[in-house]
């Protein structure tokens, strides 16, 4: 079974008067399977701690492992290699504006050595399902907010990642998009994917898809519960 897990993991940061612990001990243990929510208020730690889990960020102290290696140790390097495992989805989309739709969920299929139509399958699959394949050769720079979000997730998706982290799902979207984002999510988590999710929408962690709540406050874990 994959695993992810980060064990008494602390971030600091430069704070008048010295530094600032904005995770303060995590421990946190997610399965493949399952989904795992980060919850809290804004400031609470989530996109901080999703970013120390996705392998983006380095903790001051503690460790993250995936399926037992601790990944939190390895050179960039090797960090990298380990994230082209994994899907990201960015809070800000961080797409690339002057590729279009399409070219941006291709990105993470480059370098794999696949035949150029199950690369463009794979593609279309994925717009399709987020509502954006009529999208696709449109410039990223043109899209809105909510179209952006769903590029971005597409990209995530398009490579079937083993680990799947997603900071705040339902930025930008009505409810009926918003279905389309869990409905992926969901299928994920059934393919067996880690999927990791930061939020504070009750849309999303009080509709039934989150697996383990887990709440922070003040970079400390507060307590968790069954989705």
């Amino acid at each position: 079974m994959t695993v992810l897990e980060c064990r008494r993991v602390v971030v600091l940061r430069p704070a008048e008067g010295g530094a600032r612990a904005v995770l303060d001990g995590i421990d946190l243990r997610a399965e493949g399977g399952t989904v795992t929510a980060l919850c809290g208020a804004t400031g609470a730690g989530k996109t901080t701690l999703l970013h120390v889990l996705a392998g983006l960020l380095r903790p001051s102290a503690g460790e993250v492992l995936a399926d037992g290696a601790a990944v939190s140790r390895w050179t960039a390097r090797h960090r990298d290699r380990w994230r082209r495992g994994a899907g990201i989805l960015f809070q800000g989309a961080e797409l690339i504006d002057g590729l279009t739709a399409a070219e941006n969920v291709l990105a993470p299929l480059v370098p794999r050595p696949l035949p150029a139509h199950q690369k463009r399958a794979a593609c279309l699959r994925v717009l399709t399902a987020l509502d954006v394949a009529g999208l696709a050769e449109r410039p990223a720079g043109e899209l809105s907010g909510g179209e952006r979000q769903r590029i971005a997730l597409a990209r995530a998706l398009v490579a079937e990642p083993g680990f799947l982290f997603v900071d705040e799902p339902s930025a930008h979207q009505d409810d009926a998009h918003l279905g389309l984002v869990l409905g992926q999510l969901a299928a994920a988590r059934a393919r067996g994917a880690v999927v990791v999710l930061a939020s504070h929408d009750p849309r999303v962690l009080g509709g039934g898809l989150c697996d383990q709540l887990v709440r922070l406050a003040a970079g400390r874990r507060v307590g968790e519960a069954g989705g």
